[in-house]
C-alpha cells in the first residue's frame, strides 16, 4: 500500500511539472511561428470589378454620384495626373476610396444626350502589390443610347518624330479655330507612351482634331509656348468607325541588294505632328550679373533693325564695352572701371523691342537694378588669388581636323607668347612646332591656335604661369596638354547615294542618341560623302526645306502651316575603322521614322 501511494504521488508531481512547462513551450513555439514568413506565390492578380452603381454603360443617367466596387482593397496611383473625363467637366469630380469601392461625385450639370467616359488609365491598383487595371473606363449616357464611334491616330514630335510624353488629344465639334483657344473640347484623351491614341464613344459628326501638351491644365491652347498639333482637315466621324483594333503588319522587311525598301510607318487614321510655335512677341527674357564685372541681357527674339542698347546713368561709355551674340538677341556688358563694378548695386537702363497687349511692337526703355553679392572672404589674412582659367580642350587623342580653341571666363589681354611653347614629340626629342594665335572677332574671351597637326604625331602645348592675363589682372597658372593626332585608318567613311524626292533638303548625320554630328545642305540628288567618321552607330535625317530658307521651320496654327517634314533613313548605320560604306537612300516627301528608331518611354511608375 505504501509503495502504491508513493508511485501515485510521483505521477501527480510529474503531471504538475508537465502543466507548468507546457504553457512555456506553447509561448516559445507560438512566437517563433509568427516571426517566420510563410512564403507563397506573389499576388499577380489585378482587382476584379464586382459592381458599379449605376452600371457602366447605363443610359438616361442624371445622377451626380458613382460607386465602383472591387473584390479587394484598392488604391489610386497619381489619380490627379491620370484621371480624365470626356467630354471635360468645368469642375473636376471628387474621387475617393471607401473600403473596396471608388466613389466619384461631381457638381457639374451634365449635357443632354451625351456619352460620358471616365478614363482612369492605370491609376486603379490593388493595395498589396500595386497590380494595375490598365486603361479602365467607366461609361454612361445622359441620352437613350451609348455613342459607339471612335477616332484613332498617332502623335509625333515634329523634328525627331518620337512619341511625346504627357500629351492630350482634343476633339472639337466647333469648326472655327478659336474654339481650341477659348473653349473646352467635346472629347479628350491622353496619348499612350508609344504615341497612339484612341477616342471612343464619339457621336457621329464633323470635328476638328488637335494635340496639346497642356502646361497650365486648361484643356485648351491658350499659350503659344505650349506644344501643339492640328490636323489640317475636318474629321468626319460616321458609323464606319468602330471598336475594332488597328491590325498591325507583322511582316519582316529584308534588304534587297543592300538596299532597305521603303515601308510606310504603322499609324492610325489621323497622324498629328506636335510642334512649338515660333515666338512672335518681343520682350526681355532674362537679365543677370553672375560676376561683378559682367552683366547679361537676353531677348525673346532678335531685334532685327530695332535698337537693343545699354547705359549706366552718370557713367561714361568708356567704362565698359558691349559684345553681342550672332543673332544679336543677347548682349554681354563687360565693366572695366573698378569704381563701377565694385558696387553691389548698379542702376542700368536698357532699350529693347517690346510687344504690348495689342500686339504692337515698339522700343521700350526699362530701368533695371543689377545686384551682385560677393562671396564671403576667407578667414586667412592673405587674400587668395583667383587663377585665370584658360581651357584649351585638348588631351589624349584628337581628330586631325581638330581646331584648338582657348576659352576663358573673362576677356584676354594680349597673351605673352614668350611663355607659350608648342612641341612636336619624336620619341625622346622635342621639336618646336609653328603656330599662330588668332583672336576671335566677336568674343573677347576666345583665342584660336592656328597650326598644322599631322596624323600620327604627338604634340605638347605648354603655357607657363601668367602666359594669359585677363583685363582685370587675373593670371593663369602654368599648364600643359599632351595629345596625339589620330590617323585616317582609325576612321570610317560613309557615302550616301540619294535619290527620290527632288528639292532642297538639309541632311543631318546623327549619332545613335541623335546628337548632331554633321550637316549638309543638298540641292540635288547624288552622292554625299562623310569622311573621318569615328566607329559606332549613326542615324541620318533629312529635313525638307520647303520654304528654301536653309533651316527647319516649325508649324504655325495662325496660318495653318504644318512643320516642315523630316524623313529618317530606316535603320542605324554601323561605321567601322578603315571601312567605306556606300548606302543607297530613296526619299519620299513625308514624315517618316521607323518605330524601332523611336525613343519610347517604357518606364513603369
Amino acid at each position: 500500500m505504501f509503495v502504491v501511494l508513493k508511485q501515485i504521488s510521483v505521477k501527480v508531481s510529474t503531471v504538475r511539472k508537465y502543466w507548468l512547462v507546457v504553457p512555456v513551450w506553447i509561448m516559445i513555439f507560438g512566437c517563433a511561428r509568427t516571426s517566420v514568413p510563410t512564403g507563397g506565390p506573389k499576388d499577380k492578380e489585378i482587382p476584379v470589378l464586382v459592381e458599379s452603381v449605376p452600371e457602366s454603360g447605363a443610359t438616361n443617367f442624371r445622377g451626380n454620384k458613382i460607386i465602383i466596387s472591387f473584390n479587394e482593397y484598392v488604391v489610386l496611383d497619381q489619380i490627379t495626373e491620370k484621371f480624365m473625363v470626356s467630354p471635360p467637366m468645368k469642375k473636376r469630380p471628387d474621387i475617393f476610396i471607401k473600403g473596396k469601392s471608388i466613389h466619384i461625385e461631381y457638381e457639374n450639370e451634365l449635357r443632354d444626350s451625351t456619352t460620358y467616359t471616365f478614363y482612369f488609365q492605370d491609376a486603379i491598383r490593388d493595395l498589396n502589390e500595386g497590380n494595375a487595371i490598365n486603361n479602365y473606363q467607366y461609361v454612361f449616357s445622359t441620352g437613350p443610347f451609348i455613342d459607339s464611334l471612335s477616332v484613332t491616330g498617332n502623335v509625333f514630335s515634329a523634328l525627331d518624330l518620337d512619341p511625346p510624353e504627357n500629351t492630350l488629344v482634343l476633339l472639337y465639334n466647333q469648326p472655327d479655330d478659336s474654339s481650341v483657344v477659348k473653349q473646352l473640347p467635346g472629347y479628350i484623351t491622353r496619348v499612350e507612351k508609344n504615341g497612339e491614341f484612341r477616342i471612343d464613344n464619339v457621336h457621329a459628326g464633323t470635328y476638328r482634331l488637335y494635340a496639346l501638351v497642356d502646361a497650365d491644365n486648361s484643356k485648351n491652347f491658350n499659350n503659344r509656348d505650349e506644344l501643339f498639333a492640328f490636323y489640317p482637315d475636318p474629321v468626319h466621324i460616321n458609323p464606319e468607325k468602330n471598336y475594332l483594333p488597328v491590325i498591325k503588319d507583322t511582316a519582316v522587311i529584308k534588304p534587297v541588294d543592300g538596299k532597305i525598301p521603303f515601308k510606310p510607318p504603322l499609324i492610325g487614321e489621323y497622324p498629328l505632328i506636335l510642334f512649338q510655335a515660333e515666338k512672335k512677341l518681343h520682350y526681355m527674357t532674362s537679365s543677370s550679373r553672375k560676376m561683378s564685372y559682367q552683366i547679361t541681357y537676353t531677348l525673346s527674339l532678335p531685334p532685327d533693325t530695332m535698337e537693343f542698347d545699354f547705359s549706366i546713368p552718370g557713367v561714361p561709355t568708356d567704362s565698359y564695352f558691349i559684345e553681342k551674340t550672332r543673332n544679336h538677341d543677347t548682349i554681354i556688358v563687360w565693366l572695366t572701371d573698378s569704381t563701377v563694378y565694385n558696387r553691389s548695386q548698379i542702376e542700368t537702363i536698357v532699350r529693347f523691342p517690346f510687344t504690348d497687349t495689342l500686339g504692337i511692337t515698339g522700343l521700350k526703355t526699362d530701368t533695371i537694378e543689377m545686384r551682385y553679392i560677393a562671396p564671403r572672404a576667407p578667414r586667412s589674412r592673405a587674400p587668395k588669388r583667383v587663377p585665370y582659367k584658360v581651357n584649351g580642350g585638348i588631351s589624349g587623342q584628337v581628330r586631325p581636323d581638330k581646331r584648338i580653341i582657348l576659352n576663358a571666363p573673362a576677356p584676354f589681354l594680349p597673351p605673352d607668347t614668350s611663355k607659350l611653347i608648342f612641341f612636336e614629340l619624336l620619341k625622346e626629342e622635342k621639336t618646336r612646332h609653328l603656330y599662330k594665335l588668332v583672336k576671335d572677332t566677336s568674343n573677347s574671351c576666345r583665342y584660336y591656335v592656328e597650326t598644322d597637326l599631322k596624323p600620327g604625331k604627338t604634340y605638347l602645348f605648354i603655357a607657363d604661369s601668367a602666359a594669359f592675363i585677363s583685363i582685370y589682372g587675373e593670371y593663369s597658372d602654368s599648364t600643359g596638354s599632351r595629345f596625339s593626332v589620330m590617323t585616317p585608318e582609325t576612321f570610317g567613311k560613309l557615302i550616301l547615294d540619294i535619290s527620290g524626292y527632288e528639292g532642297n533638303r538639309i541632311i543631318q548625320l546623327l549619332d545613335n542618341t541623335e546628337k548632331l554630328v554633321r550637316q549638309t545642305y543638298l540641292t540635288k540628288n547624288g552622292k554625299l560623302e562623310y569622311p573621318l567618321l569615328e566607329k559606332g552607330f549613326y542615324r541620318i535625317r533629312a529635313i525638307f526645306d520647303l520654304n528654301n530658307d536653309g533651316k527647319w521651320t516649325t508649324g504655325d496654327f495662325d496660318t495653318h502651316r504644318q512643320p516642315e517634314p523630316v524623313f529618317y533613313y530606316p535603320a542605324e548605320i554601323e561605321i567601322k575603322e578603315n571601312w567605306e560604306i556606300i548606302q543607297p537612300w530613296e526619299m519620299t516627301l513625308m514624315n517618316f521614322k521607323e518605330p524601332k528608331l523611336q525613343k519610347i518611354n517604357t518606364s513603369i511608375r
